[in-house]
C-alpha cells in the first residue's frame, strides 16, 4: 500500500524575519493536503536551536511554558527532542536509501519516526533565503522547496542580483554599492560618492535582507546618513537606489507603481497574472506590508497587453539570471506617467506564503488555489533533486 510523503516544513529563524516566517508556516501547515502528505513541522528559534514536532509546534503558537522559554534562552538541553535535533540536524534530514523521488508517494514501507522525504524551507531572509540552509540540504542530499544554494544567495544579495541582470540586459534603476566599514570610516565620502551619482529621492537597503527591513526612503542628505547607518545594522553592504518617480502637480513626484508577478517551475518556469501594490505610506516597506491596513493590492493590475507581456517575460529572465528554481516573486516599478518605462526591481525566492499573502493571491488569481500550489512546489522540489541525482560528483 502505498505511503504518503513526510514532508518537514520548517520555520523561524535567526533573521529579522522570524515572525513573519511563523505566519506562512502557520498558513501552510492549515492547508497542506493531508491526503497526500505527513507534516513533520520543524521550528528554529532566533537563538538558532532547531524544536521537534511539539517545541516546534509550540513556538509556532507562541507559547510561553517553562520548556519553550529555555529553549528561547538558548538550552538545548531543555527537551530530549530538542537536544536530538540540536546535535543531530543531518540524521533527521537524511534521506532513506534507494527512496523513489519520481512520485508524490513512497511504495515501501517504513517505521515511525523515519527520515523526511522533502524539506520547505518557510524561512524568510538571513540563514534561510540566503542559501545557508540550501547547503545544509545538499549536504544531506534531501529534496527541498525552492531554489538551490547559487540561486537563493544571488536572490537574496541585491548587489549581486543586480549585477547578474545588468549582465542579462534587463533594465534597472541607478544605484550605488558602499561597503559597511567604508560608511563607517568615511561617511562624508560615502555621501559624497551617492551624491555624485544619483539623484534624490533614494532608497537605502541592506543588500541581504527581505520584507523591507532597515529600508528607508531619503528625501535629502539630512535623512541620507540616517538611513545609512539604519541599513548597517543588517549587512556589510548597503544598496542606494534612485528612486522612480513622474512629474505630478504643484512640483510634488508621483510615486513609481509596485509592480510583481509570480513565477512558478524549474526549467520551464511559468508567470501567474501581473499584480500591483498601492501601498498605505509613502512606499511599501515593512510596517506597510505587514502591521498597517493601508496598502491595497490590485490583481490583475491595470496595464496595457504589451506591458503585461514585457513584465511577464522578464520576470523569466530575471528567474533565469539568478539561476532560480520552485518559485519565486519578481518586483517591477514603473514610472507613473510619461513614457511609463518599467524597470526590474528584485527576485524573491521565497516571498510571504500567508494564504493572503502577494505571491499566493497571483496565483490563485491565474487560477491555482493555494492548496495546490504548496503541492506544486513540492512535486517540483522532488523533480529538480531527481535531475540532481544524475550528476556524478566523482570518477569512480
Amino acid at each position: 500500500m502505498a505511503k504518503k510523503l513526510r514532508v518537514g516544513i520548517l520555520f523561524g529563524g535567526r533573521s529579522g524575519e522570524h515572525e513573519v516566517s511563523l505566519l506562512s508556516a502557520a498558513s501552510i501547515l492549515k492547508a497542506i493536503d493531508r491526503k497526500k502528505f505527513d507534516v513533520v513541522p520543524i521550528g528554529i528559534t532566533k537563538d538558532g536551536h532547531w524544536l521537534a514536532a511539539g517545541e516546534a509546534n509550540n513556538l509556532l503558537e507562541g507559547d510561553n511554558s517553562p520548556v519553550t522559554r529555555r529553549l528561547r534562552a538558548g538550552d538545548p538541553e531543555a527537551t530530549p527532542g530538542a537536544r536530538l535535533l540540536h546535535e543531530g540536524i543531518p540524521t533527521l534530514l537524511a534521506p532513506e536509501p534507494a527512496q523513489s523521488t519520481k512520485s508524490l508517494t513512497v511504495s515501501s514501507s517504513r517505521p515511525a519516526g523515519a527520515n523526511l522525504d522533502v524539506v520547505f524551507p518557510v524561512l524568510h531572509g538571513t540563514f534561510g533565503e540566503d542559501g545557508t540552509i540550501q547547503g545544509l540540504f545538499e549536504l544531506a542530499g534531501i529534496a527541498y522547496v525552492g531554489s538551490g544554494v547559487l540561486g537563493s544567495s544571488a536572490g537574496m544579495d541585491k548587489d549581486v542580483m543586480k549585477r547578474l541582470f545588468a549582465q542579462a540586459k534587463l533594465p534597472i534603476v541607478k544605484h550605488v554599492t558602499l561597503l559597511r566599514a567604508n560608511w563607517e570610516k568615511q561617511p562624508r565620502k560615502a555621501i559624497a560618492q551617492v551624491e555624485a551619482t544619483l539623484k534624490y529621492p533614494l532608497f537605502v537597503k541592506p543588500a541581504n535582507l527581505g520584507s523591507s527591513v532597515g529600508i528607508s526612503k531619503a528625501h535629502d542628505r539630512s535623512e541620507l546618513g540616517p538611513a545609512l547607518a539604519l541599513a548597517a545594522k543588517y549587512d556589510r553592504k548597503l544598496v542606494v537606489e534612485q528612486g522612480v518617480s513622474g512629474g505630478g502637480r504643484g512640483g510634488q513626484s508621483a510615486k513609481a507603481r509596485e509592480l510583481e508577478v509570480g513565477v512558478l517551475g524549474n526549467d520551464d518556469p511559468k508567470t501567474s497574472v501581473v499584480g500591483e501594490i498601492i501601498p498605505g505610506k509613502e512606499f511599501y516597506d515593512y510596517e506597510a506590508k505587514y502591521l498597517s491596513e493601508g496598502s491595497v493590492p490590485v490583481i490583475p493590475a491595470k496595464l496595457t497587453k504589451a506591458e503585461t507581456k514585457q513584465i511577464r517575460e522578464m520576470a523569466i529572465a530575471a528567474f533565469r539570471a539568478c539561476d532560480l528554481s520552485g518559485l519565486a516573486r519578481v518586483d517591477f516599478l514603473m514610472e507613473p506617467d510619461g513614457k511609463r518605462r518599467i524597470y526590474l526591481n528584485e527576485v524573491n525566492t521565497l516571498p510571504g506564503f500567508t494564504e493572503i499573502s502577494m505571491y499566493p493571491k497571483l496565483w490563485q488569481a491565474t487560477g491555482v488555489s493555494y492548496q495546490d500550489l504548496i503541492t506544486h512546489l513540492i512535486e517540483l522540489a522532488l523533480e529538480r533533486h531527481a535531475e540532481k541525482t544524475r550528476t556524478t560528483y566523482s570518477r569512480d
